[in-house]
């Protein structure tokens, strides 16, 4: 299945001015059998739209201040491909010729290639865009929670993607490192209750140090599902059964499960969160993201020990605001408590990730 081409050209700092370019120009796009259509603005430059008879289109975008953008728009079939490096080629050359002193930069971007077979194309949490080199779709299920994709990637192997965000990938062994206390902890004959983590990286990097019993509560049977068939260089063979010596899996929701265990005074060595990052939206009283956080934070503290450690994910290293709306919530829980977090670089996520690590202070 081939995809549309938008491809993206632009100068800066020309030294010509808009009319000898949209002149220099338009022989590059009329030996193409291509057709033009001019709009100008006496202050604000020339726009010219160039269409060819298979549906392709270019808009040259002319400022007065000297910047000069080209888009151009193709189905990315294989003559249409050569035909438009072709095009751009000429026009990068030309606007180098245009450029009296030299000193213009042309830069050419790499093309976007949407409506293929796989969407390559996924927002980071700061919301600038990563093209991975995914190349096939896997699983695509939409749960009664969430839909859910797992992608392949050459470079990453497979990714989970939970509506939209990219959530783990088998090469993303450091961020189940991270939320698990990155190797500083002993769990050691230790009680351990995961919120979420169907995707079972938790679960088999805990189990693999002896603990007393691993409590793992997953909403969504069907991430478990994908992930078992699709994903177990991640969770190892934890998943085959969802009860072990050591472990077991109960397909629930978490707030009613932490709600008993606080009536029951259960209380855990540690409590590990992989629910959902801190929410993007810096508006903590009308998000009700943020209230869902703070209900987790506040009943996960309920059945921490005292001497007890609670682990969760933050968000991009990038938002800081949101970051620090984190960190207020933690001062409005029921007890009082500290923290320490951990920037750590994962794989596929392609940006520093903030992990959290929160305990109670100590009693007088």
């Amino acid at each position: 299945m081939a995809a549309a081409r938008h491809s993206t050209l632009d100068s800066a700092r020309a030294r010509a001015d808009g009319e000898t370019i949209l002149k220099g120009l338009r022989s590059v796009f009329q030996e193409q059998g291509m057709t033009e259509s001019v709009h100008t603005w006496p202050d604000h430059g020339y726009l010219a739209t160039y269409i060819n008879k298979n549906g392709g289109f270019a808009n040259l975008r002319i400022y007065p201040h000297g910047l000069v953008l080209l888009d151009l728009q193709s189905y990315d079939g294989d003559s249409q491909g050569q035909e438009v490096d072709s095009l751009l080629n000429k026009v990068e050359e030309r606007l180098k010729e245009l450029s009296e002193d030299g000193t213009g930069r042309v830069k050419r971007l790499p093309p976007i290639l949407p409506g293929g077979a796989v969407d390559r194309y996924w927002p980071a949490a700061d919301g600038h865009l990563v093209e991975y080199d995914m190349d096939e779709v896997v699983y695509d299920e939409d749960s009664p929670y969430q839909t859910i994709k797992i992608l392949h990637s050459k470079q990453f192997g497979n990714i989970l993607v939970l509506s939209g965000d990219v959530n783990l990938a088998e090469s993303d062994l450091a961020s189940t490192q991270a939320i698990t206390g990155s190797g500083k902890e002993d769990y050691g004959g230790k009680d351990v209750l995961i919120l979420g983590g169907g995707d079972g990286g938790i679960l088999c990097e805990i189990v693999k140090l002896k603990p007393k019993m691993v409590t793992m509560v997953e909403i969504d049977q069907m991430v478990i599902d994908g992930c078992k068939k699709y994903m177990r260089k991640t969770w190892g063979d934890v998943l085959d059964d969802l009860k072990g010596d050591c472990y077991q899996v109960l397909i629930e929701d978490c707030i009613p499960v932490l709600g008993r265990y606080a009536e029951q005074r259960r209380e855990f060595d540690y409590v590990i969160n992989d629910l959902t990052a801190v929410p993007i939206s810096t508006s903590p009283e009308e998000d009700s993201t943020w209230e869902f956080l703070r209900l987790i934070l506040d009943l996960s503290m309920r059945v921490l020990k005292q001497d007890g450690e609670y682990f969760t994910q933050g968000n991009c290293a990038n938002l800081t605001e949101a970051l620090s709306l984190y960190e207020e919530q933690l001062g409005r829980l029921y007890c009082p408590v500290e923290f320490s977090k951990e920037i750590v670089c994962v794989p596929s996520f392609l940006e520093l990730w903030v992990f959290y690590t929160v305990w109670k202070k100590a009693k007088p």
